[in-house]
């Protein structure tokens, strides 16, 4: 099955006559699996959710509250991370996702169309007071590590400093703004809702895409996907003026 060289190992042409026949059972075996478990209708068990941590933190615990005090008995797993989760393989049951162009969506997963995905320019009260007693002085973009800065997100009043301010992860980059060390974008659903932090003066909203409620095609047939997806999409309508970035009026 193996052809060993310098380099490493290589599959021989048998190999992979064997690799394409455990493919198709490893999704014949998938198959199977949602199928009996899209048969389930208990209100007991366990519930995989997938969605980006900013998600999770920053809106939707609330509702997880809710819906765990609703409904006790449905073990919730909350699965909090950027990394794509594959759910034709159940890694988890449901997923919520920002979605570009609806057309990327797979077509073996069933899609709720939620809200529109807004972002704007963010910094500490302190800070934007600072800058209006001074205005000519520019202000450190804060970056996450591998990100720059935005188009869209150099459009305002305040100039940028050549020299950025780096974070690793989310927490600490909010954090940093919130320090007021600098400004950078946020989705409108964090910086609207911190009362420490004010949108840019002359900055614009920027959408990032649409909120989708996914599930595979035989999952979404259970009693505990079916409460959840119908739950969340009422919150969803509720989180409208967040997402969209009307919540707050612009300082």
């Amino acid at each position: 099955m193996f052809e060993k060289l310098p380099s490493g190992y290589r599959l021989t042409q048998g190999g992979e006559e064997v690799l394409a026949f455990a493919n198709q059972m490893e999704t014949s075996a998938n198959q199977l699996e949602a199928r009996l478990h899209g048969r389930d209708q208990s209100v007991r068990g366990h519930l995989r959710v997938t969605m980006a941590p900013t998600l999770a933190s920053h809106l939707l615990m609330s509702d997880f509250a809710e819906f765990a005090r609703l409904y006790p008995e449905i073990e919730l797993d909350i699965h909090s991370s950027d990394d794509p989760v594959n759910l034709t393989n159940r890694q988890a049951d449901v997923a919520l996702r920002v979605v570009y162009e609806s057309t990327s969506l797979p077509l073996n997963l069933h899609g709720l169309r939620g809200p529109e995905l807004f972002s704007g320019v963010y910094l500490s009260r302190d800070l934007l007071a600072a800058w209006r007693a001074g205005p000519s002085r520019p202000i450190r973009w804060v970056v996450k590590e591998f990100d720059g800065i935005p188009d869209w997100g150099l459009e305002g009043d305040i100039p940028v400093a050549d020299v950025p301010f780096r974070t690793v992860d989310a927490s600490a980059h909010l954090a940093a703004v919130r320090t007021g060390i600098g400004m950078t974008a946020l989705p409108c659903f964090v910086g609207d809702a911190d009362p420490s932090l004010v949108r840019a003066p002359g900055s614009s909203q920027h959408g990032h895409g649409r909120l989708w409620l996914l599930t595979q095609g035989e999952t979404r047939k259970t009693k505990r996907v079916q409460l959840f997806t119908t739950f969340m999409s009422r919150k969803l309508v509720g989180h409208v003026p967040l997402l969209s970035g009307n919540a707050r009026v612009p300082e």
